[in-house]
């Protein structure tokens, strides 16, 4: 199987040897988003929910979910993170999340950035389900990576690039 890092010849799944690359500085960015009803939105932007600040609630579990990623995803290494950051942007429909992860380790942080992102979205969705059911979660990925032996790619299609220049 070819392309595929994580199969062996034999399509047996095995974790990357990334013993011979060297540590170089590392960082991803991914995003997601929430949309909810008016009424729901209004409650986490007060920080008036019975559950306190959502906000910050989701910011917490997002860094704590890029933490403990190689716990989560079975081939992932773990990393030393110098950097995990959630930021959280409502809007008219609901809100989108966007992490950072940052590490100087030998392979990259795109899968800290996505979980930190998707839990950050879940918790979201765990405080206010009370209020709205109908939420909907979308738009999970990577927008942004930089460093490491492929180099710098960036999301044409997210303004990512644009927002940090």
């Amino acid at each position: 199987m070819t392309g595929l890092t994580h199969l062996d010849q034999s399509g047996a799944a095995r974790m990357v040897d990334v013993g011979g690359k060297p540590e170089t500085s590392r960082e991803a960015v991914a995003t997601g988003r929430i949309t909810m009803s008016p009424e729901a939105l209004a409650l986490v932007q007060d920080a008036s929910t019975r559950k306190g600040d959502v906000l910050a609630a989701a910011r917490i579990a997002g860094i704590m979910a890029a933490k403990r990623t190689a716990d989560l995803i079975p081939l992932c290494h773990p990393l030393p993170l110098t950097r995990v950051g959630i930021d959280l942007f409502a809007d008219d429909t609901g809100i989108t999340v966007t992490a950072t992860c940052a590490t100087t380790a030998r392979t990259g942080v795109e899968m800290e950035a996505l979980t930190a992102a998707t839990v950050a979205l879940l918790t979201l969705y765990d405080m206010v389900k009370a209020v709205d059911k109908t939420m909907t979660i979308d738009g999970v990925r990577v927008i942004a990576k930089l460093g490491g032996k492929s180099g710098d790619w960036t999301d044409s299609a997210s303004h990512w690039h644009t927002a940090q220049s």
